[in-house]
């Protein structure tokens, strides 16, 4: 950024916080959702109907190239919660809670509790299972609700006997029941509670909404399988795995393969499977637009900061891969709205590199809070108010393997995505010798078809590995912070 835009962003901060001291503190709705990709700029999937996401980017900056650092949610949600990246925490898996990784961290709704704000988390915000911490209530000021559970636990509840399942794919289901006989239609009426609550009192809030879906178990309500036509819903247009692609990139696709039969899936399954995952992400977007509608029925729009993120992308058999813990594209990105009271930015959409590790740094400057120190990201209150500004040169994803470890990984996947590549070295964790390579140019293989590293000029290895070192430095991860990964 050159001085000339750095002093203009200045000026539009400066006046922004005047106007925000002079209405009070800002309020956060802080909206997650679980499994959601960002594929070409869509809310999971070009095909995927969502009114009310597209509603929210009308009031916010919509980024198109937001990354997470880790695509499994615990590892990610720790990251962008601790505004740490997971090399920082050590927290690469399921199973190790961040206060075990640091019992002194201050988590992003924590400082906001700190600041005398009302605090609250409703549906899956931290890791939903296995963790000790169970959700981190020293994050909330009220207890959190329906926040720790398994997925496979989100079963239908309603009176009477269940209708009849019309789905026949692994892991769907499709009844005739309403919202709130799953997770996601509570999630929401407990929200509106909030907001009816928050209304009357006038202390400043962070209400934390998190939404289970789009992710498996594919179980929506029916009416949601039924905004659309099956036979019009699109395969996967690349379903072979990449070429030249190292074994290790790739991974068993555990959550579904578990439940297919010895042959694997039929095409009839696939397209169900696709056909499910849309559902669920028009299911979870008609219970965010019962939040908005609340809000708006509060008048609390005026006065809240509103983020929309989801903790990583994920496949649907492309490249041979279902659902995440890669470092490919889908995996990585993930969809990214802020929407900022007064913006004259409402509407716009930026293709500036950010990652979700830079949300804690942005709501604390917009919020005019001390950010606590060593926080690894970088605030995006600039591309707020310029949306061709730039604050970072590349987003930074990482993932081991195995991908489900036990005691610790045996090689760290680590990748940067530049405006135009995405490179991946697979490195030895305990030596960080480098085991295999990756290189995809997006300017002419955006879905990842070719690993083209041992076609490269020496120049663009040169440059992006200069990048990924700086961020990961040569050398193993056991001499790093927290090195006991369980």
């Amino acid at each position: 950024m050159n001085i000339c835009t750095t002093l203009v962003a200045l000026a539009a901060i400066s006046v922004f916080f005047q106007q925000a001291v002079a209405a009070g503190p800002l309020n956060v709705l802080f909206v997650a959702v679980d499994d959601m990709r960002n594929d070409a700029g869509c809310y999971g999937h070009p095909q995927a109907m969502t009114p009310n996401i597209d509603r929210l980017a009308k009031m916010g900056v919509r980024f198109d190239r937001a990354y997470c650092q880790q695509a499994l949610c615990n590892p990610s949600r720790a990251s962008l919660l601790c505004g740490q990246r997971p090399d920082t925490l050590g927290v690469w898996n399921l199973t190790k809670g961040l206060r075990d990784a640091d019992p002194n961290v201050v988590t992003l709704p924590q400082l906001f509790k700190q600041n005398g704000y009302v605090t609250q988390g409703i549906g899956k915000i931290f890791h939903n299972w296995r963790t000790a911490d169970q959700g981190d209530p020293q994050s909330w000021s009220v207890p959190a609700v329906l926040h720790y559970a398994r997925h496979d636990d989100d079963l239908p509840m309603t009176d009477g006997e269940l209708p009849a399942d019309a789905a026949t794919a692994p892991r769907c289901m499709c009844l005739d029941v309403p919202d709130n006989a799953y997770f996601d239609g509570r999630i929401a009426e407990h929200a509106v509670d909030a907001l009816q609550a928050r209304g009357k009192d006038k202390r400043p809030f962070f209400l934390a909404v998190g939404f289970w879906k789009p992710h498996l178990p594919f179980n929506p309500p029916a009416k949601y399988w039924n905004m659309y036509d099956r036979n019009q819903i699109s395969m996967p247009e690349h379903p072979q795995p990449t070429q030249d692609v190292p074994d290790i990139a790739l991974h068993d696709n555990r959550e579904i393969m578990r439940a297919a039969g010895k042959d694997g899936l039929s095409d009839a399954e696939i397209r169900e499977l696709r056909h499910g995952y849309l559902a669920g992400i028009s299911f979870l977007d008609a219970q965010l637009g019962k939040v908005l509608d609340e809000l708006e029925r509060q008048d609390l729009t005026k006065n809240t900061v509103i983020v929309f993120w989801s903790d990583h992308g994920f496949h649907l058999g492309e490249n041979s891969l279902w659902c995440k813990t890669s470092n490919f594209e889908r995996d990585a990105r993930i969809p990214l709205i802020v929407a900022v009271p007064g913006s004259t930015k409402a509407g716009a959409a930026t293709s500036s590199l950010v990652e979700l590790v830079d949300l804690y740094p942005t709501l604390t400057e917009l919020c005019a809070l001390p950010a606590p120190d060593g926080l690894d990201g970088t605030s995006l209150v600039p591309i707020l108010n310029h949306s061709t500004a730039t604050v970072k040169q590349a987003a930074f994803t990482q993932h081991p393997r195995p991908a489900y470890y036990q005691d610790h990984p045996e090689i760290m996947g680590v990748s940067v995505r530049t405006s135009r590549y995405r490179y991946t070295e697979w490195r030895h964790f305990d030596t960080g010798v480098v085991t295999a390579r990756e290189l995809y140019d997006h300017q002419i293989d955006p879905d990842e078809t070719k690993n083209v590293a041992a076609d490269a000029s020496g120049e663009t290895l040169t440059s992006v590995r200069k990048l990924i070192q700086k961020q990961f430095p040569d050398g193993g991860w056991r001499d790093k912070k927290s090195n006991d990964a369980r």
